[in-house]
């Protein structure tokens, strides 16, 4: 995983050349956003009880059949199993916002999740729905401008939302 800053000395490094004009601009980008990142990290940790937990709630509600007698997810172990794997998910999702890049989420998280779903018979789409009502919660918590940097946070919101698309994309 390289953070921002890390990716602008690489590509330089690359060319053999000093960080120039445009380097630079793109490190004071990164340093100007970096307030707004951690606010939306703060947030999103401070509540990921609440949002993994309505989240969980949300998917009992619209999906009973997984949850109930039968269903793949009934048992309370695999139900606790299901609310720890969205925390999980969220957990690295805020890893990822704090980075500014996927590869750590990718590559400790996301790579070959689907296929252990799948061999526990856990339905992947209920789990997909389950990260984009993870999402709707982040956006709406991350969204909310009391307290936090002023400033455009369109862009931000965007990756963040991208995070979590890539993550229910990666189980579905």
């Amino acid at each position: 995983m390289l953070d921002a800053f890390s990716r602008v000395v690489e590509q330089n490094d690359q060319t053999g050349s000093y960080l120039d004009d445009a380097a630079i601009s793109s490190l004071e980008a990164i340093v100007k956003d970096s307030n707004k990142r951690l606010d939306v990290v703060n947030r999103l940790t401070s509540n990921a009880s609440s949002i993994t937990a309505n989240a969980y709630r949300g998917l009992v509600k619209d999906e009973p059949g997984v949850f109930g007698p039968g269903g793949a997810c009934f048992h309370h172990r695999n139900q606790a199993a299901c609310i720890r794997d969205l925390g999980f998910i969220l957990r690295y999702v805020t890893y990822s916002i704090a980075a500014g890049d996927a590869s750590v989420m990718d590559d400790r998280c996301l790579n070959g999740l689907r296929e252990t779903y799948q061999a526990l018979g856990t339905p992947c789409s209920t789990v997909a729905s389950g990260v984009g009502k993870m999402k709707e919660a982040a956006l709406a918590i991350a969204n909310d401008s009391n307290g936090i940097t002023k400033g455009d946070c369109s862009s931000l919101m965007s990756e963040v939302a991208g995070y979590f698309d890539r993550a229910a994309a990666a189980i579905a």
